[in-house]
């Protein structure tokens, strides 16, 4: 009898590309789909077809919230990283709400304001529902959330083994990925050309296009090389294909119809989706953008948390690693401690600087010697070891 076969975990970069490949056997035929709608269906709606829609609307990120908080959490026991999930929060939520802060007055409008509860808030140009934020903030812990418990409990086979002793073992965190920014830069030239040249609607820049790249791939060009090896890369997509359902069903079927909120064309790339009430396709990578990068984000926080060194040590590195850092040793070996510090002292209280000092001959070398073994005693103090 033959006996089941078994497979290893893909590496880190094959689980992206095979993430990456789910994602386009959904979006291409459906993108076919969509394109073939010449005539698009017109709605006759009502006024105040939809009184305080948005308002509930937001249920779709409250519910799967408290659900998985009071109730998939606390079942199976799981314990979430809490310093690395809010600090992770605490970053993105306000970033997102500047979305609406600064640019709200160029991306988007609200037609129907009475699918809000009517309450504004502030923004740079024009005030805009208070929804707004609610919505960027339970949209980054839904993600989160969701990612975590997945991560944690339903997809744990997964997850990195001794996540510990893996995150105290890397050098650094903070480590350049040149072909995130290579593929950024190439997205937004693209969605430009597109605009300038086939576009409906040329006037204007792909505006909120650039800021999804930007926001997207900011975490990746940064912490990438480094956090790919800890994703869980089949939470990740199971993370995707729930926003992006939940999204499509907000977007599509709901906001625009009912006029929640609408998108200003100028601003988009213009690739808009007819049979979804010309969505634009800025609408349907939102979220997949956001989500990919959170994960980055929150990764590298829990790294950081899991390796128990400084934030500096674990984002930059150990100094002393440093070419930096070696001369600064080497010097130091001939310092006389004592010595140098009363130096030191001296200098301070006089107000005097390196360059202030008197430059004859061996007593110069003497004196900026013995300035470097200075700041050498205090970077030691400072950074001891």
């Amino acid at each position: 009898m033959k006996q089941p076969r078994t497979h290893g975990s893909p590496s880190a970069t094959i689980a992206a590309g095979i993430v990456m490949g789910m994602l386009a056997m959904m979006v291409i035929p459906a993108t076919i789909a969509l394109r073939s709608v010449k005539t698009p269906a017109m709605m006759q709606i009502v006024p105040n077809a939809s009184p305080h829609g948005y308002t509930w609307s937001l249920l779709l990120f409250v519910i799967p919230i408290l659900v998985i908080v009071l109730w998939f959490l606390p079942s199976e026991g799981l314990e979430i990283p809490q310093r690395a999930f809010w600090r992770t929060i605490g970053i993105l939520a306000p970033v997102g709400c500047l979305l609406d802060v600064i640019f709200a007055q160029w991306f988007f409008y609200f037609p129907n304001p009475r699918a809000t509860l009517g309450v504004l808030a502030p923004a740079l140009g024009r005030w805009v529902p208070v929804e707004e934020y609610v919505f960027y903030l339970t949209g980054f812990i839904t993600i989160l959330l969701l990612y975590v418990w997945l991560s944690e409990y339903w997809l744990a086979a997964y997850t990195v083994e001794d996540y510990r002793g893996e995150a105290r073992a890397l050098p650094k965190l903070l480590q350049f990925h040149p072909m995130s920014l290579v593929i950024g830069l190439a997205l937004i030239a693209a969605a430009i050309v597109y605009k300038k040249l086939f576009s409906g609607v040329r006037e204007g820049i792909p505006g909120y296009f650039m800021v999804l790249v930007v926001g997207g791939l900011i975490p990746s060009v940064s912490f990438y090389p480094v956090t790919r090896r800890f994703i869980n890369w089949r939470a990740l997509s199971l993370t995707m294909y729930f926003i992006l359902l939940v999204s499509m069903l907000w977007e599509a079927t709901l906001a625009l119809p009912y006029g929640w909120w609408n998108y200003q064309h100028g601003a988009m790339m213009g690739v808009f989706i007819g049979a979804w009430s010309d969505l634009p396709i800025e609408a349907v990578l939102v979220w997949l953008a956001v989500t990919y990068g959170t994960v980055i984000l929150f990764e590298a926080v829990k790294i950081w948390q899991a390796s128990e060194k400084r934030a500096r040590e674990a984002f930059l590195g150990d100094s002393r690693s440093s070419p930096f850092g070696r001369a600064s040793r080497k010097r130091g070996e001939r310092c006389d401690t004592r010595e140098s510090q009363a130096l030191h002292a001296r200098l301070r209280l006089a107000g005097r600087t390196k360059a202030s000092i008197p430059t004859q001959g061996k007593r110069t070398s003497l004196v900026t010697e013995k300035a470097f073994c200075a700041r050498d005693n205090i970077l030691g103090y400072l950074w001891p070891g």
